[in-house]
């Protein structure tokens, strides 16, 4: 069997990824997006199970994938999903120092995984984790 072309070709994909989240965003590099992406994977991953991030992650590109695995806690109880005027907060709270995520933070990475995904796989996926989840989604569905 050969090499599945979404691994062949992750690097590439992934650098189209960031540059539609550091455009959507309004920032001026993807350098500058770096630390909204993790910080928006990292909000929502807070708030799934175990069992529920691996299935979400699962319809993620390679990369964006991997980050959304990177550096978790897995002895962290999931957080509600009903804290959203926190949640621009917590994304910022990556790398404080050096993080530009602007308020439109998790709408602009919404819209860059939402450009990236198989969306009907996507949406079986959302269907099955926790309320909360596809609101979470949804901050953006235009031009998608």
């Amino acid at each position: 069997m050969t090499i599945p072309s979404e691994y062949q070709r992750a690097t590439v994909e992934f650098e189209r990824f960031m540059v539609d989240a550091r455009d959507a965003a309004g920032l001026a590099t993807t350098n500058m997006a770096w630390n909204m992406v993790v910080g928006v994977l990292r909000t929502f991953r807070r708030r799934l199970s175990t069992q529920d991030a691996i299935d979400f992650a699962n319809v993620l590109p390679p990369v964006v994938r991997a980050i959304f695995v990177a550096d978790w806690d897995f002895n962290e109880s999931p957080l509600p999903f009903d804290q959203n005027e926190s949640l621009i907060d917590e994304v910022r709270d990556v790398r404080r120092a050096h993080n530009f995520s602007p308020d439109s933070a998790i709408q602009a990475v919404v819209h860059a995984v939402r450009r990236h995904v198989d969306h009907e796989a996507f949406e079986r996926a959302l269907a099955k984790l926790p309320a909360g989840a596809a609101k979470f989604w949804a901050a953006t569905r235009e031009g998608c």
